[in-house]
């Protein structure tokens, strides 16, 4: 039985920040100048992205929630920090970067179906002011969190120095950190307390083609010894979630029409990290965060789960 009703943990999350934008519209003709359809846009709306989502996920669930990120000096930042106040997020630990682009994902959706998404944003990783400006920020206020969430979308803010200076960080703080992680080298994450990756990202990280439990024990133990961490992860779709600290067990979800696996793996970041904060043994967290995840994509989009929906789904 889930009994985290009214608990409220105090959780920080570093990563890249993104604002997903969306232009809503119908289509009925091709364009005359190319042929591309012409879409009558007629609504927009604009949600948090990337560590965003991990952030909305949090509140959503009750958690007190603070970020440190950093974003550009443009229009994408307003939007952005607007974005957050909305949800009660402060931020006073976004670092603001002269000439950075703040990650925006701008979509065309007609009729409910996506016709074209065009990005605008800085990818190249921040410099070496920003990384100790966030290293700064994060030893003083470390000691305040029950846990520390890193969502890396590879937009540049989680570097190889920064990240492993982070977890150095918390872990002598006797703080977990939990990872999103992104590429094909997880060695920036080395010394974490668990990642959270797919399954295709864990094969193409160990270069495992994951098809049965013999291979599936390989990778997983892989990932476990060569970045140290306390407990490893990999989560299986509609399969589950496989964990493995000293032995090897799988989590089933629980079967149910899928919609949309959009932001799953945010959604299962953010509800680990929630759980384990608030002092959930590591397979009662995994089995929390499948309840979650299976809520999330029986909805269309990018959503979340609140504690009743996951108690209602349970």
């Amino acid at each position: 039985m889930i009994n985290l009703l009214g608990k409220a943990p105090k959780i920080l999350v570093i990563g890249d920040l993104i604002v997903d934008h969306y232009l809503w519209g119908s289509s009925d003709r091709i364009s005359p100048e190319a042929p591309v359809p012409v879409v009558s846009i007629n609504n927009e709306s604009r949600v948090l992205g990337g560590a965003g989502n991990v952030i909305n996920n949090l509140k959503v669930l009750g958690a007190k929630v603070d970020v440190i990120s950093v974003v550009g000096d443009g229009k994408n930042s307003d939007a952005l920090k607007d974005l957050l106040d909305d949800i009660g997020v402060d931020t006073k630990y976004l670092i603001t970067q002269k000439n950075r682009i703040t990650s925006k994902k701008s979509r065309i959706i007609a009729s409910q179906q996506q016709v074209v998404r065009y990005d605008h944003e800085s990818t190249e990783e921040i410099d070496i002011k920003s990384q100790n400006l966030i290293l700064d920020i994060f030893k003083k206020i470390i000691k305040n969190y029950e846990g520390v969430l890193l969502s890396d979308y590879g937009k540049g803010v989680l570097t190889y120095k920064l990240t492993q200076s982070l977890i150095k960080i918390a872990n002598k703080n006797n703080k977990k950190v939990l990872v999103d992680p992104k590429g094909l080298d997880y060695s920036k994450y080395k010394g974490a307390y668990l990642l959270t990756p797919n399954k295709k990202e864990a094969s193409k990280a160990t270069k495992i083609n994951i098809k049965d439990n013999t291979s599936l024990t390989k990778a997983i133990v892989q990932i476990k010894t060569e970045c140290e961490l306390d407990v490893s992860i990999i989560t299986l779709s509609e399969h589950g979630i496989a964990i493995y600290d000293n032995n090897l067990r799988t989590h089933p979800t629980v079967t149910r029409e899928v919609f949309d696996v959009t932001g799953a793996g945010d959604t299962i970041l953010a509800s680990l990290g929630f759980a384990l904060a608030c002092d959930y043994e590591i397979d009662n967290a995994v089995e929390f965060s499948n309840l979650a995840a299976g809520v999330v994509v029986g909805k269309i989009g990018s959503s979340t789960a609140t504690l009743n929906e996951i108690i209602e789904y349970e």
